[in-house]
C-alpha cells in the first residue's frame, strides 16, 4: 500500500520542525596560525620577512553561521615571510590573513586566555601573530608563528534583554512590539535560540530587543544550557523580566512556582551567574492578565513586587537573593490581546533607555526612577 501511494503521489516527505533548523550559532571553534618568519642571509646580514598575522575584522550584520559557511575547514593560516637572498637582503613580509567576524564576538584560547573582543564595525583583533624573520640575534633562522585553536564566543548586543522562565510570553511580547517572527506556542521551550527584534517608532527611532530561551532553575550552573543563554544578557543596556501571573511548572518533577516565586528565582539565577547583571536597570512585565482570576492574583502580589525587601525573609536561604532588585516599573498586561498595553510598554521602554543614555552622558552612578517621566496614561487590564 505504501509503495502504491509512493508511485502515485511521489516520495512521501517527512514533516520537519523547521524552527529547529534555524541557522544560529553563538560559539565556534577555529584554528588560527600565524605565518612563519623567513630565514635571514648570514653572508650579507640579510633579514628574513616577518610572517603574516591572522586578524579578525568586525563586520555589520554578520554572524558565526556566516563565518562557518565562509570557511568550513575552520582553519585560518597566514602566509610566511620570504627568505632573505643575495638579491633581496630584506625578505618580503608574509601577507596578513583577515577574515570577517560578527560584532560582539569574544575570542578565547583553549587555555582560557582572552585574546580580546570586537565591539564596533571595522574593529580589528590579532588572533595569531606571525613569526619573526631570521636575523643576526636569532641565528638568521625565522621563528614559527603562533598557532592554536580558539573559541569564538558571541554575546548578542541589544538594548533590551527579555528574561523569564519558559512559556512566560517573552516571544509573544517580542512579536507584538517588533517585526520579529519568533515561534509562539503554549508549551515550554518554544524559543530554543535567541531572537532579536527591532522596535520601530514613528520618528524612525530603532531599539533592539533580544528574546532569550527560557531559563530553568539551576541556570547559573549551566543547567538547561543556562550559560549559553545568560551570557547574552551581559551586553544589554537594560533587562525586562517577564513572568506569567499564573506561575509556572516546568514538569511534574518540579514544583509549581507562583508569579512572586518566579520573580525571586529569576533574580537569584542572575545573581549567582553574575551579580553585576543586577546593576542594570530592570523592568517587570506581569503577563497573561487576560486569563481567569488574573486580576485578583495580581492585586494580591503587586504590593510585594514593589517592595521585595520586605518579603525576602519568607523565602529559603538557597533561593533568597542577597540584593533585591527594585523594578523601575511594573506593567501588568496581556501581550496577546491588548494593543493598548503593547503600545504603552513600547513607549516606556523607550523612556527608560532615554534615561539611561542621559545618565551615562552625565556620568551619574545611579539611574533615577521612571516615575518622573511623563505618564502616557494608566494601563488598563
Amino acid at each position: 500500500m505504501v509503495q502504491l501511494t509512493t508511485r502515485i503521489f511521489g516520495k512521501i516527505r517527512q514533516s520537519t520542525r523547521q524552527y529547529l533548523k534555524q541557522s544560529f550559532r553563538d560559539n565556534l571553534r577555529v584554528y588560527v596560525q600565524g605565518g612563519a618568519g623567513g630565514n635571514g642571509y648570514p653572508k650579507f646580514g640579510g633579514v628574513g620577512g616577518k610572517g603574516g598575522d591572522v586578524i579578525g575584522v568586525a563586520k555589520e550584520n554578520y554572524n558565526l553561521e556566516d563565518v562557518y559557511k565562509a570557511n568550513k575547514s575552520k582553519r585560518y593560516m597566514a602566509k610566511g615571510g620570504r627568505h632573505s637572498t643575495h638579491n633581496f637582503i630584506l625578505g618580503t613580509p608574509g601577507e596578513d590573513l583577515k577574515f570577517d567576524l560578527p560584532v560582539g564576538v569574544i575570542v578565547v584560547t583553549d587555555m582560557g586566555k582572552k585574546l580580546g573582543e570586537l565591539n564596533e564595525v571595522g574593529e580589528e583583533l590579532v588572533l595569531a601573530k606571525g613569526g619573526t624573520g631570521g636575523h643576526e640575534k636569532n641565528g638568521f633562522l625565522g621563528t614559527k608563528g603562533q598557532a592554536y585553536p580558539v573559541r569564538l564566543d558571541l554575546k548578542l548586543i541589544a538594548d533590551i534583554g527579555l528574561v523569564g522562565f519558559p512559556n512566560a510570553g517573552k516571544s509573544t511580547i517580542l512579536k507584538a512590539v517588533s517585526h520579529a517572527k519568533p515561534k509562539v506556542a503554549s508549551y515550554p521551550f518554544t524559543t530554543i535560540k535567541p531572537n532579536v527584534g527591532i522596535l520601530q517608532y514613528k520618528d524612525h527611532r530603532h531599539i533592539s530587543m533580544a528574546d532569550l530561551p527560557g531559563l530553568i532553575e539551576g541556570a547559573h550552573i549551566n543547567k538547561g544550557m543556562g550559560h549559553e543563554f545568560l551570557k547574552h544578557v551581559e551586553r544589554t543596556k537594560m533587562i525586562l523580566f517577564v513572568v506569567d501571573i499564573n506561575g509556572f511548572q516546568l514538569s511534574p518533577q518540579y514544583p509549581h512556582r507562583t508569579c512572586l516565586e518566579n520573580v525571586i528565582l529569576l533574580i537569584k539565577e542572575l545573581e549567582l551567574y553574575n551579580k553585576d547583571l543586577l546593576a542594570k536597570p530592570v523592568m517587570l512585565v506581569v503577563n497573561k492578565m487576560d486569563t481567569e482570576g488574573a486580576l485578583d492574583k495580581y492585586n494580591a502580589v503587586k504590593g510585594q513586587l514593589k517592595n521585595l525587601q520586605s518579603i525576602l525573609s519568607d523565602f529559603p536561604e538557597e533561593v533568597r537573593p542577597e540584593t533585591p532588585v527594585k523594578f523601575y516599573e511594573i506593567i501588568p498586561m496581556s501581550a496577546r490581546d491588548s494593543l493598548e498595553n503593547v503600545d504603552y510598554l513600547k513607549q516606556r521602554l523607550r523612556d527608560m533607555l532615554d534615561v539611561i543614555a542621559e545618565q551615562q552622558k552625565e556620568n551619574e552612578p545611579e539611574i533615577e526612577d521612571l516615575k518622573h517621566l511623563k505618564e502616557k496614561g494608566p494601563v488598563k487590564i
